[in-house]
Parts: C-alpha cells; structure tokens; sequence
C-alpha cells in the first residue's frame, strides 16, 4: 500500500480508532469507580539453611514448597483467625490469601487482601506467627547444624490499596480499545481489499495501464469508475 492509501484509510476509518479508545477507558474508568476498596499486606519470612552446605540448601529450597502447602489450609486459617482476634470466616481468609515461596532468595512472601488494611495487616502478621512457631518447635528437636533458620524479616509492615485505580484502569482500558479499533479497522480494510477504487490500484493488480476513465452519472456521487487498458468514454443517457 502507498501513502496515500495509508491516508485514506485514516481519513476514512480513523474515527473508529478515536471512539474505541475513549469507549475503552470511560467503561474502566466507570467500572473502577463502582469497586470496592481493597488493601493488601505482605510479610515475608526468611528460610536460611544453618550452614552453607549444598545438599541442605536444596533441601531447604525444596521443603518451602511443602511449607507453602501446609500454611493454606483452613485449619491454619482458623488459627490466624482466633490468634488476631478477627470476624471472619476460615475459608473467606484463605480465598483472600496468597502464599508464594521464593528459592532464589530463601524467602517465603504471604499477602493478604481486606477491605480493612488493618485487617489484612493483622492476618499477614498471623500467618507468619504461625508458621514461625511450627517451625521453631520441630527444629528444636535436631542438631543446631541441620536446622533451617525461619525467621520474619521484618513485623514492621504497612499496606497498600490495590483497587480501585481509576487512572491506571483508565490508561489501560484505553490500551485496549486501542488495540480493538485498530483491529476492526483492518478487518474493514481486508474486507475491501478486493475493491479496486483507485487507477493505481487497478494498475497494481492487472498490470496494465489506465487510459481514461468513464465519470458516473451527475445522481451518483462516488468516485468515478475508470477502464484498464483503454480509452474510455462519457456515459450517455
């Protein structure tokens, strides 16, 4: 395509783009608007193995998975619950929870969504009271250089609010109607790619040269039909 069939094309079809993107960031942004606030807090406890040996440190990369596991259950969740004192239900926790292990840095992230920072704050804290305690407990039991050393990173946390964002939603519902404008414009221009609206167009697909063209009748306002490989002559009535 040239140029100036580039042009047309914007000229023509450039508004579905325009409209998409405003479309797509109004519906985020109304969208956002009607969500509740949500805040998220995030503990991480260390999981550093008591001496710098090999064999025990993939050992203790491998056992954070089964920590990861051991700690979503409702059984723990219950424990939090009654440990910080807090007015809700097992399960409504653990589907508010994420708990992820990180071996690269012997470290296990626990975050936890409410409505209520403070909540959430205090829910993190307790999974990681919990874990700390079960720990601590089982590797009293065994020689100090076998143990995997638990331990919270820090209980001075904070947290943050992850929804609603109107702005970043917006930025990114008008992404998105970037993209489908621009899709829809080209399914339209595939649509019309066997059209041959132009004299350079015809020129292009037959390989032969344009002459003349023959004009349409004064009621017709498109543009005018024109004739390969000839000389072309006026419409009469």
């Amino acid at each position: 395509m040239t140029l100036q069939e580039y042009w047309r094309i914007i000229r023509k079809r450039g508004w579905i783009v325009v409209v998409a993107v405003v479309l797509g960031a109004a519906a985020a942004f109304g969208i956002s608007s009607v969500q509740k606030e949500l805040y998220q807090a995030v503990v991480e406890v260390s999981t550093v193995p008591a001496r710098p040996d090999w064999g025990l440190g993939n050992t203790a990369k491998d056992l954070m998975r089964n920590f990861t596991a051991n700690l979503k259950t409702p059984e723990v969740a219950a424990r939090v619950i009654a440990r910080q004192q807090l007015d809700m239900n097992p399960y409504d926790l653990l589907a508010n929870t994420q708990i992820e292990p990180d071996s690269s840095t012997f470290t296990i992230k626990m975050q936890v969504r409410n409505a209520d920072g403070e909540v959430a704050k205090l829910a993190a804290l307790g999974f990681a009271d919990e874990f700390l305690e079960e720990r601590t407990a089982y590797y009293a039991q065994l020689d100090k250089s076998d143990r995997i050393e638990v331990k919270l990173r820090s209980r001075d946390i904070g947290y943050s609010q992850v929804q609603p964002k109107p702005l970043l939603n917006a930025v990114a519902g008008a992404v998105l109607g970037l993209l489908l404008g621009l899709g829809l414009v080209l399914l339209l221009t595939w649509v019309e790619a066997d059209l041959l609206r132009t004299p350079a167009a015809i020129e292009r697909s037959l390989g032969l040269p344009v002459l003349g063209a023959i004009p349409r009748s004064s009621r017709e306002v498109a543009q005018p039909e024109v004739q390969p490989g000839g000389v072309g002559a006026p419409k009469t009535a």
